[in-house]
């Protein structure tokens, strides 16, 4: 036990060392000596001591998405631990209201933060190293297609032959 005088947290009131709550707002008491805060601290100001100021700048880019908006979060709380900031958006096409935590998200980060975010992402397995390109159709599907012309106009030539 310390000799320091107990305090109200609320009302900075003195009270002795035998006394729990305070007489006028029934706060629990603290030691005279500890640090009191003047305001609770919300999730908003938690989250927001967590970005690193040198992740702040340049357009927002995407580096990421989710399949639907618990994903999403957990990709978003992932990069708050570096100190990433970083928005969730709906992805083009599911953006009607109806469809509320349901369809994808885009994760956007600022560009000065891009870099680190998909080597965030890269070691939790997240995101394949390799940017992210358009789909390009495989040789087996151009393959059979080009097999099902050549035997329509097969077809097509033995059955234009002469009649008769």
């Amino acid at each position: 036990m310390a000799a320091e005088p107990l305090v109200c947290p609320s009302c900075a009131q003195t009270y002795p060392l035998d006394a729990r709550f305070c007489a006028d707002c029934r706060m629990p008491l603290v030691y005279a000596g500890a640090r009191v805060s003047e305001a609770p601290v919300t999730d908003t100001h938690e989250r927001a001591r967590k970005i690193k100021r040198q992740y702040v700048d340049g357009e927002l880019v995407r580096v990421a998405g989710g399949r639907n908006q618990a994903e999403a979060e957990f990709i978003q709380g992932l990069l708050l631990e570096e100190g990433v900031p970083s928005i969730l958006r709906r992805s083009a096409g599911f953006d009607v209201p109806d469809f509320l935590a349901a369809g994808p998200r885009d994760v956007m980060v600022p560009e000065s933060g891009a870099a680190t975010a998909r080597d965030v992402l890269l070691e939790a397995e997240m995101v394949g190293d390799q940017p992210a390109r358009p789909p390009t159709p495989p040789l087996r599907v151009l393959a059979f297609l080009l097999a099902a012309v050549a035997l329509v106009a097969l077809i097509v030539w033995l059955g234009s032959g002469p009649l008769g």
